[in-house]
């Protein structure tokens, strides 16, 4: 018997009901779930009780106890800790409980292989140098989130369960199990958690974490007893099910999941370096007066541009007051002030595709974790390539 069959024969058992679906290796994307019968739209798929969910308060207390609890506005302790800390000090009694899930998720080579802040130290200064920009400016913020809940494993948790931070407690192990919570836990609110930040309103979950992710996918609902996931669309017997991990780019899924989909209708590209490059430091500290400083993109509905983007550029077409009215005014300038953004947005974007080019010339050989980052960059050379094509058209 596969391990998954086992694994839903075993949340049978936790109160967790599955309908119309079953677990499938699905070549060159792991475990995923399929139809295994034809699916009506809103019909539900599965159940799981509150009970069989693995939350800030099912972690043990000895661990709750040892670390400060979590509080409003990012103090105490993360609940991403709590859970990473309980799957590395699991007991014999709880690895037995859960030998079925823990059978079926990533095993420490997948994760430690495709997730980018777990890249071995001798390929990751030059793959991580080599990341797109948002790619690169998110991977340090989820850096500096593990390494704050490390420290607080290995400087208080650890010594008050006089453990040392070695062997199966080390930080390479910590990491593994810090990345699984990272990858496989859902939005869930209860009253314990209604006034912790966003962050730390999640769940581990059984079954459901086998779902993978699409931009469009089954609708998920929650509430303080359980977790639904329903059918989004019929489906026919054999065709994965996807649910949407969130509307997110394609920088933001290879960092936090490890995957580029070729499909996906929330991806941007961020172009604040080229953007910024144009502006003197008196500039920027104008644009972050109003609050236009950084997050510059393009994306499929915003070829030329989005508008924080093309405000931005205004400001390299006239004075600081002149801008500022407009800002006010919300106004654009008029036509030929949108030409001159448009020339520039050329400019801004012939730079940026050479950069790609450069990155890609680089990356070519550079290996499987290379190969990610490969492909996202020639998502982006495209992108950036067919806003060339649309700001040159609207030019003539």
């Amino acid at each position: 018997m596969e391990a998954y069959d086992e694994l839903l024969r075993w949340t049978s058992k936790q109160g967790i009901e599955v309908h119309g679906i079953e677990a499938k290796r699905i070549p060159g994307r792991g475990i995923g779930i399929v139809a295994s019968k034809d699916l009506k739209a809103n019909e539900r798929l599965i159940y799981v009780p509150a009970a069989s969910l693995r939350t800030l308060t099912t972690v043990r207390p000895e661990i709750r106890k040892a670390l400060p609890p979590p509080a409003p506005k990012y103090k105490g302790t993360p609940v991403h800790a709590l859970l990473a800390a309980e799957l590395l000090l699991e007991t014999p009694t709880i690895k037995k409980k859960y030998a079925p899930w823990h059978a079926v998720v990533p095993t420490r080579d997948d994760i430690l292989s495709t997730l980018p802040l777990a890249w071995p130290t001798s390929d990751h200064e030059k793959l991580h140098s080599l990341l797109p920009y948002a790619a690169r400016a998110h991977l340090t913020k989820q850096k500096a989130k593990f390494e704050k809940d490390w420290q607080l494993t290995r400087d208080v948790l650890l010594p008050k369960l006089s453990l040392s931070p070695k062997g199966r407690y080390s930080k390479q192990e910590f990491l593994y199990h810090w990345l699984l919570v990272n990858t496989r836990t859902f939005y869930h609110e209860t009253p314990a958690t209604e006034r912790l930040t966003k962050d730390d309103k999640m769940a581990l979950q059984p079954v459901a974490d086998l779902l993978n992710h699409s931009d469009e996918g089954c609708e998920v609902v929650f509430d303080t007893g359980c977790y639904t996931i329903s059918a989004d669309r019929e489906y026919k017997q054999g065709e994965e099910v996807y649910i949407c991990y969130g509307t997110h780019s394609n920088d933001f899924l290879m960092v936090e999941y490890g995957f580029c989909p070729e499909e996906n209708k929330w991806d941007e590209v961020c172009i604040d370096e080229v953007v910024l490059e144009e502006m003197s430091t008196a500039r920027k500290k104008w644009l972050d007066g109003r609050d236009f400083l950084g997050k510059y993109l393009i994306d499929e509905r915003n070829l030329t541009g989005c508008y924080r983007t093309r405000v931005a550029l205004m400001l390299l077409c006239t004075s600081r007051g002149q801008w500022e009215r407009w800002v006010d005014e919300g106004e654009d300038g008029g036509e030929e002030v949108q030409k001159m953004v448009d020339r520039i947005m050329v400019r801004v974007l012939e730079k940026y595709l050479k950069r790609c080019m450069e990155a890609i010339g680089e990356l070519e050989g550079c290996g499987p974790s290379g190969e990610m980052v490969l492909k996202r960059w020639r998502q982006i050379e495209r992108l950036v390539e067919k806003s060339l094509e649309e700001l040159k058209v609207e030019d003539n």
